[in-house]
């Protein structure tokens, strides 16, 4: 971060990107080699680690009654309870572990962009910025996943699917 911002505001990219990367680990269908695993858990740690103290202190300016900020701040609480659990044994074990964290890094993105007022297009993962056109989402994931409700840029509701 330079002197022009503000210590609470992260990167539109950065958060894009570990959103991304928790959600692509959360998509497979299959057990991700033992190195991928660990790297994605010092990733994941690395990132909740900046972000946590952020959302604390965007929450710590809203009024003590704000539904967001209280919302926000049990998240923190569920993520730095996964953050304390130790390593599992095993690969599958450690796997899970690191997908509850993914889970963290996702909801506290999502937590953080609300409480910045940033809203990302839920397909291309830019933020959407003012002027840009952009259509409402409320869609299952192709991987059976939990529905995702947000925004997406217009030309994104149009973009050919890859399969």
């Amino acid at each position: 971060m330079n002197a022009t911002r503000d210590e609470t505001e992260t990167p539109a990219q950065s958060t894009a990107t570990m959103r991304a990367a928790a959600t692509w680990l959360l998509d497979q269908r299959t057990v991700p080699r033992h190195q991928s695993v660990k790297l994605f858990s010092q990733g994941f740690h690395d990132y909740l680690g900046q972000l946590i103290p952020q959302i604390e202190q965007l929450a710590e300016v809203l009024p003590p009654e704000d539904v967001p900020a209280k919302v926000a701040l049990a998240a923190v609480g569920e993520a730095r309870r996964r953050l304390e659990e130790p390593e599992a044994a095993g690969l599958y074990g450690e796997v899970d572990r690191v997908r509850r964290l993914a889970r963290s890094v996702v909801a506290l993105c999502d937590h953080y962009d609300a409480l910045t007022g940033v809203a990302m297009c839920l397909v291309c993962d830019k933020p959407i910025e003012a002027g840009d056109a952009w259509v409402p989402y409320d869609k299952v994931s192709p991987s059976g996943g939990a529905a995702r409700a947000g925004r997406i840029h217009c030309r994104c509701a149009n973009a050919p699917r890859r399969r």
